[in-house]
């Protein structure tokens, strides 16, 4: 086809950059405008579009969720702690010289594993591939026909497997690092370091690369596609991406977004892929890696906080949080910058040093992002202060603060101070509970509002793991790092090990399991809050079905299947032609006459965005559970709306194993309305399987007043 259209073998291979063949047929190549809209024509070419680029998303956390080793009965052991299964991550690359990449331990490689480790620049697969990294390749053609060649001089990089800003080791080990013990990250004692899954074996596709320009990695549509293709091929057994665009989004049959149209393919062959949900959060509408087939993953707190007391002169001591591991200070004069002088903690550079020297510096700031601290910092540090207190709104994400006193506190906290600086006030400290994190995106999906996003939330707030030695923040190898990007391969952990458990489910019966079993409060208890700029109670457009729980996550009772057939089904009812959906199946598919109801795919949740009456919708559950069952529905509805549940008793016997039921659905409402939360669960005393219901009205047709 090339060869046609530039008019030699030799300009058409100058020309390629990919050829996708695992999971659907495909390529790539390097063309003008001109000819890109020559070759869209022939009638053998269903799609051409331009490649676009992808941004990084991005201990304490596995005994936080009850996968403790020091018990002896849990999911862990009942795997051998992910012993043969393979987790492929796709990302920024690896250090192999990771102590959390030791094999200690390690079982053989499994005989099907079709993969290896390609060389590179500053990477030798004989000393660096061991039984723990069994895989490790990179594709940069995309970056390079979109970017030119990668100047590492200029911008320091390594072409290769490995990896250089530590995003993807961090990744990597947090799904399945080994054991490393006595580990200190500045002067914080973390005791044993691990994965999630410490004995399952690490295949890495580095398609991100650093670019200096921007100050992170960019991931070519192309090169994901090639690594997601690549690891279909080498038979990993869950495909971790933590890597997203942002919104508006595209379609996800729109080849550009190479994440889902390749998550569509490893699903189709049973490979489970979990994404980040994003961090444009808290605004609504800002999840992403939203397609029906994709597990998507908010990120929530610890009950671990790293707090900095201080104490005011009236002897009240308040919980700021921060990484500072230096001596304490004494009592020392504490100022606001009041005006002429500038209280924000990006300006005060431009205050008088008198102002700071000697002196520890309150000021306030909107961010929630470590630059606030890091300037603030600088600026007191630089006019002789001795310390720097940041008030912002409620965040979580921390920076180092090793040889300068600094300590993070919320709105509140700060404007106690601040009276206290200006009068005397009694100050009380927040308790530490698990809460979404400020910077997770959140839903309702905005492609497609019926299908819920994201599904599951787990911890990604100043979580612990390897890193590169190039990281500014890292210590020893080891980094606390912030973002959906972590929380990612955390879920990623947990599948790894229930596909070690249950080697028969599909994908869609592993993210049901994970989601129906889910905590909707913390493993204590405490309710589970989303952080914003109003704080509240979190619901499903914030953690999906809760707060990832292993341990129920391995006996759901029940589950809600799917296959590639239901997908199909998926984007028939959202309206796609059967062009678009034929490319992105492989094969030529027709949608049924009429279409199906986007509210009868089988997911462990219903969301209706526009009630305006009544609705009738099916679902289908499949039991895992003891073969003679009898299961009873229990209904929280939402606010306003009524739902009737037919049958009312599920029951299951050596010849039934799956079972539908309908739930009609009502609104009571006079008036449109926002959404609306319940649940619906079946339980047969034993098992809770519970689904989260998010119902908004919708009886006119809405608008939007400009004013």
């Amino acid at each position: 086809m090339l060869c046609s259209l530039l008019g030699s073998e030799e300009a058409a291979h100058d020309s390629m950059v990919y050829s996708y063949r695992h999971g659907f047929s495909g390529f790539a190549a390097k063309l003008t405008e001109y000819e890109a809209e020559q070759i869209s024509e022939l009638p053998e070419v269903v799609h051409v579009v331009l490649d676009q680029f992808y941004q990084l998303t991005t201990t304490r956390t596995w005994d936080y969720l009850g996968l403790s080793p020091k018990h002896p009965k849990n999911l862990l052991y009942e795997t051998n702690m992910g012993n043969q299964v393979i987790a492929g991550v796709i990302d920024s690359g690896i250090w192999p010289e990771s102590e959390s990449l030791n094999d200690k331990g390690m079982g053989s490689i499994p005989s099907r594993w079709k993969g290896g480790c390609e060389s590179g620049q500053m990477f030798n697969p004989s000393t660096h591939c061991n039984r723990k990294l069994i895989g490790a390749k990179f594709f940069i053609d995309g970056f390079i026909a979109s970017n030119g060649d990668l100047n590492t001089t200029e911008n320091p990089e390594y072409v290769s497997p490995k990896d250089f800003d530590g995003h993807g080791t961090h990744v990597a080990t947090t799904i399945a690092g080994s054991f490393v013990p006595n580990v200190t990250y500045l002067g914080f004692a973390g005791g044993i370091i691990r994965g999630g899954a410490p004995l399952a074996h690490i295949a890495m596709y580095k398609a991100c690369w650093h670019v200096t320009a921007i100050g992170t990695a960019t991931c070519s549509s192309a090169d994901m596609l090639k690594a997601i293709d690549e690891a279909i091929k080498d038979g990993v057994d869950v495909i971790s991406i933590s890597i997203a665009f942002s919104v508006p989004l595209f379609p996800e049959i729109d080849i550009r977004d190479g994440i889902a149209v390749g998550a569509f393919h490893a699903v189709a062959r049973g490979i489970p892929v979990v994404c980040a949900g994003g961090n444009a959060g808290p605004a609504a509408q800002t999840i992403v890696n939203t397609a029906p087939w994709i597990l998507t993953v908010a990120a929530t707190t610890l009950d671990r906080s790293f707090p900095t007391p201080i104490t005011l002169g009236n002897n009240i001591t308040i919980l700021g949080q921060e990484l500072y591991v230096g001596s304490g200070l004494g009592f020392t004069p504490l100022v606001y910058p009041e005006s002429p002088f500038s209280g924000d903690c990006e300006k005060l550079s431009a205050n008088p040093n008198r102002t700071m020297a000697g002196k520890v510096v309150l000021c306030f700031t909107t961010k929630t992002d470590p630059s606030a601290v890091i300037s603030a910092g600088k600026a007191v540090s630089e006019a002789g202060g001795l310390g720097v207190i940041v008030a912002r709104n409620p965040g979580h994400l921390l920076v180092p603060c090793v040889d300068f006193a600094c300590a993070a506190i919320d709105y509140e906290l700060g404007t106690d101070i601040l009276f206290y600086i200006r009068s005397t006030k009694t100050l009380v400290g927040p308790p530490v509970a698990t809460k979404v994190a400020t910077f997770s995106s959140r839903g309702p999906n905005s492609i497609t509002p019926a299908i819920l996003k994201p599904d599951i939330s787990a911890p990604g707030v100043n979580i612990l793991a390897a890193t590169s030695l190039n990281d500014s923040l890292g210590a020893g190898g080891f980094v606390l790092k912030s973002g959906t990007s972590m929380a990612t391969p955390v879920v990623s952990g947990i599948v790894a090990l229930l596909r070690a458990l249950h080697p028969n489910w599909s994908p869609a019966a592993i993210r049901s399991a994970i989601v129906t079993t889910a905590w909707k409060t913390d493993p204590s208890g405490e309710p589970i809050f989303a952080d914003g700029s109003n704080r509240k109670l979190a619901d499903p457009f914030d953690y999906g079905g809760g707060l990832v729980n292993p341990e129920k996550a391995t006996d759901p009772g029940l589950v809600y299947d799917m296959g590639t057939s239901d997908y199909i089904h998926y984007m028939c009812s959202v309206g796609y032609k059967d062009p678009s959906i034929s490319l992105v199946v492989g094969k030529a598919t027709i949608c049924p006459h009429p279409n199906p109801s986007v509210l009868d795919l089988n997911l462990p949740s219903i969301t209706i965005p526009d009630l305006s009456g009544e609705v009738t919708i099916t679902r289908t559950v499949t039991n895992v559970g003891p073969r003679n069952s009898v299961y009873k529905v229990v209904i929280d509805p939402p606010s306003g709306v009524h739902m009737d549940v037919n049958p009312k008793t599920l029951v299951f016997n050596p010849k039934t194993e799956r079972v539908s039921f309908t739930v009609r659905v009502s609104t009571s409402h006079k008036v449109n309305t926002g959404f609306y939360f319940g649940s619906l669960t079946w339980t047969d005393s034993v098992h809770n399987v519970a689904i989260p219901v998010s119902v908004r009205t919708q009886i006119l047709p809405r608008y939007y007043d400009e004013n």
